[in-house]
């Protein structure tokens, strides 16, 4: 080891000069070579680029170069004036402008323009004139984007330092634009600042003249008369020509702007107008139709194109509540969702605005982006198998919308099919009826629906606004068309049956009922009115009391109810539905109500299904809402007049359309069961599936939880069922026989009995065993429907009890607390049939136990 603590011959370091090595140089060459590089790069752009030659000529002039020095005129001496012709030429520099030499006192130099080269001219006038002086600049290279790498898009420049056109708009009065002009309106009234609101209007065309599209001139002046033509004010204007085609303009309002912009080769522009004044900004839409619709000339035909005209009104900002509700545009309301507001409404023609003493009346024709033709238009147009016309909007009948303030009220479309949804099921639910009442129904359809039966003598239909049934003859007629009824006349309205009354429907009942004149009077009573959320009356006990007092004993009332819940929906009081709850436990709470039914149609012609409410004052009803599909189609055979043109009645309603209102949607009950305190009846929506399932199986002893022998007592040709195995408390008692019952109706099994029991034809032994049995294991179902569950498996040998220590079975859902079931209770009619057959332990069985239940078992 060496004095430095390292080995002799141990591996040396290597050392490096870590001092870091220094050049020296004077700060201030260093500042001076900067500034000579700043300036060089300058005066190269200004001496290369297109620059304002107002700019130039004191910079040109402090290089050296001599050049007159300018001196400003005044303000109002000082025009702009278009240029048109190549875009790369700029705007005209003031005329007017004068610049003095140092050298030359009495010269004049006149500032004219930047030429397509980039050469600036400059006109000498004056005692020492020499005539032009012209200032070369080479012209600027053009250079490439950064976006122009990899996808090459179509290169677009236009000139953003000054506009081509612009201007302070042409009024055709002297305008006042001071504090207090701008916050008045035109009646005088001081201008609500307070809500932050507006409209905004958008607007794409196509097939435009392209000379039209690329015309700075023309189209400043077609937004400025659609400045005008909507009442509105223009305070400036600004233009700008693109390359190679096209223009952009703003135009800046007192009220917000209007702006747009075009495609000349495609003869497209795409154009907005937002304001923030209240005033009505549809109206303006047809002059932008007729100033900007210029159309082009097609080049093979030789003529003109039709022009396509796109467009979407939207409130914009923030309105109070209660001037939500009260604006028929608002984006909540029916004719914003399906006219105003979609851009997939490309075609949309307001046929009539009508403002009545009671509602606004709106009727509008539309069609949508994927519409297609329908059945009748193929047969109108001829259309082939792979038409391409089947596949587009073009060819299509457009729909007609009718509005009563704002609300969607009925489409030519679909009318048939809501109003058969609407009357047809409250109709059937009725044996026979023949005064039929008609609440609202302006439009005519529900009156056409009830014409179609045979038993009905007499209509009165209630409406309020006697406009609506003349605007709905005038312009949709063909809802309110009986002339393909036998026994009717060309227009519903003209039939004899009818008596028309124009007042306030609700009103009018109450005061009829009150005077004692309509008590009882409807057999069906159709309240084709608003759903309930518009409809105050459905939650006042009077008028619901009224409705009820004035149908017969046997009576039917029926009620568009709204939009359809959702299984997400809360509890219905507190959801989207809280007035069509509060009208159903009105109908609950009445003591002449015997029975409640709701369903749906998803085919009614609105976004989402249409819900009805349907209550009866007799439980008998129950028995025909719950029909066979077969007893149904004979029933409207048998009870609708014939068409003369032999086509059916009904296009939507029949046995299996009624059969799917039977069963409401699962949302109804989800909804229902959310309501406090919660039903009793909803903790047996569904089989407990913490329960066992014990089964019968005669062929397989040794699997099947059951064994079939003799009875304890040793009476003749007596069996018993006996458990194998124990059971707990609540387990499922032979579920696959049960769920296997034969269901009949008791009309059958009487029509049974009297056939097997005819005098003089002999006895017929098998029927007559077969009805012995329905009577001996058969029991009526418990809804009301009058069906008869008769147990055909190992449940039938099940021994009956009134010993209720013996009994060691029940039903699966016990005997409602109330004692009956609930008037209404989308529980019990999804599960009517599992409530009617399935049977579980009433307590612990053990195994080798005799299985016994009750004998009143199905009597409650």
């Amino acid at each position: 080891m060496n004095g430095n603590g390292h080995h002799a011959n141990a591996p040396q370091a290597l050392v490096i000069d870590a001092r870091p090595k220094t050049y020296s140089i004077d700060v201030r060459v260093f500042v001076a070579s900067i500034m000579a590089t700043m300036v060089v790069a300058f005066g190269s752009g200004l001496m290369m680029g297109p620059t304002d030659a107002r700019l130039a000529v004191p910079v040109l002039s402090f290089l050296g170069i001599e050049l007159p020095e300018l001196v400003e005129a005044p303000p109002a001496a000082i025009k702009s004036e278009p240029i048109v012709g190549a875009m790369s030429t700029q705007s005209l520099m003031p005329s007017n402008l004068q610049a003095k030499n140092s050298n030359s006192k009495s010269a004049t130099y006149m500032i004219g323009e930047v030429s397509a080269d980039g050469a600036i001219l400059v006109h000498k006038e004056g005692d020492d004139a020499a005539g032009e002086v012209t200032i070369k600049q080479a012209k600027r290279t053009k250079t490439e984007h950064v976006a122009t790498l990899g996808y090459k898009i179509r290169e677009t420049h236009f000139n953003i330092d000054t506009p081509v056109l612009e201007g302070t708009g042409d009024v055709p009065h002297e305008r006042e634009i001071t504090y207090d002009s701008i916050n008045k309106e035109n009646d005088g009234n001081i201008r609500d600042q307070t809500m932050p609101s507006g409209q905004h209007l958008l607007v794409d065309m196509k097939n435009l003249e392209a000379d039209f599209l690329n015309s700075e001139s023309r189209l400043a002046r077609a937004m400025q008369d659609s400045v005008i033509a909507g009442g509105l004010t223009m305070l400036s204007y600004h233009c700008h020509s693109l390359h190679p085609a096209g223009v952009s303009c703003v135009g800046v309002l007192l009220e917000s702007h209007i702006s747009f912009h075009t495609w000349p080769d495609e003869g497209v522009i795409t154009l907005d107008m937002f304001t923030t004044s209240e005033k009505p900004l549809l109206p303006v839409l047809p002059s932008i139709k007729e100033l900007f619709g210029i159309p082009r000339v097609n080049a093979e035909t030789g003529e003109k194109e039709e022009v396509v005209t796109v467009w979407s009104h939207e409130l914009r900002g923030f309105r109070t509540e209660d001037a939500r509700k009260v604006h028929h545009l608002d984006g909540n309301s029916d004719i914003s969702k399906h006219v105003t507001s979609p851009l997939e409404v490309v075609y949309k023609e307001h046929i009539l605005h009508t403002q009545t003493e009671f509602s606004r009346i709106d009727i509008w024709d539309v069609k949508e982006r994927d519409d297609t033709p329908s059945y009748e238009d193929g047969l109108r147009l001829g259309l082939a198998p792979q038409d391409p016309r089947w596949f587009s909007y073009e060819d299509k009948s457009p729909c007609r919308l009718l509005f009563l303030d704002g609300v969607l009220h009925m489409d030519n479309e679909t009318d048939r099919v809501f109003h058969e949804a609407l009357v047809q099921p409250a109709m059937f639910a009725h044996p026979s009826p023949r005064s039929v009442g008609i609440l609202g129904g302006g439009d005519g359809g529900s009156l056409r629906e009830v014409l179609k039966h045979k038993s009905v003598t007499d209509v009165t239909m209630v409406e309020l606004d006697e406009k609506v049934v003349s605007v709905s003859k005038e312009y949709m007629p063909e809802i309110s068309d009986c002339s393909d009824i036998v026994g009717s006349t060309p227009s519903c309205f003209d039939d004899d049956r009818l008596n028309l009354v124009f007042t306030d429907a609700f009103a009018y009942v109450k005061d009829k009922v009150g005077s004692k004149e309509a008590n009882g009077k409807f057999d069906v009573l159709v309240a084709d009115v608003n759903q309930p959320e518009n409809q105050i009356e459905y939650t006042d006990a009077d008028t619901v009391d009224a409705l009820v007092e004035s149908l017969s004993p046997l009576g039917v009332l029926v009620i568009n109810a709204g939009e359809a819940p959702l299984i997400v929906d809360p509890r219905a009081d507190k959801g989207m539905q809280p007035k069509r709850e509060a009208f159903t436990k009105l109908l609950e709470a009445h003591p002449k109500i015997a029975s409640i039914f709701v369903y749906e149609d998803a085919e009614s012609g609105y976004a989402a299904p249409v819900a009805f409410l349907v209550a009866c004052r007799d439980s008998s009803c129950r028995k025909r809402w719950y029909g066979q599909t077969d007893e149904i189609n004979y029933q409207v055979f048998d009870r609708l007049q014939a068409m003369k043109s032999k086509k059916p009645a009904l296009i939507q309603f029949d046995g299996a359309t009624q059969r799917s209102y039977q069963i409401p949607p699962r949302a109804w009950e989800t909804v229902y069961c959310r309501r406090e305190p919660e039903p009793f009846e909803c903790t047996y929506r569904g089989l407990d599936m913490t329960k066992q399932l014990f089964e019968y199986y005669p062929s397989n002893e040794d699997e099947s939880a059951f064994v079939i022998r003799e009875s304890k007592e040793g009476a003749e040709d007596d069996a018993a069922v006996y458990a194998t195995v124990d059971i707990p408390e609540g387990s499922y008692i032979m579920p696959t026989h049960l769920a296997a019952s034969l269901e009949i109706s008791e009309d059958s099994a009487k029509d049974s009995n009297a056939t097997a029991h005819l005098e003089g034809t002999g006895e017929a032994d098998v029927l007559t065993d077969f009805v012995d049995y329905i009577d001996e294991n058969g029991h009526s179902a418990r809804d009301g429907s009058g069906k008869i569950y008769v147990e055909i498996g190992g449940s039938s040998v099940i021994r009956e009890s009134d010993d209720a220590s013996e009994v060691n079975i029940r039903r699966w859902i016990p005997v409602h607390p109330d004692g009956a079931r609930p008037k209404y209770s989308p529980v019990y009619d999804r599960h009517r049939h599992s409530f009617d057959v399935f049977l579980v332990a009433s307590r612990d069985i053990k195994a080798g136990e005799e299985i016994v239940k009750p004998a009143d078992l199905w009597d409650h």
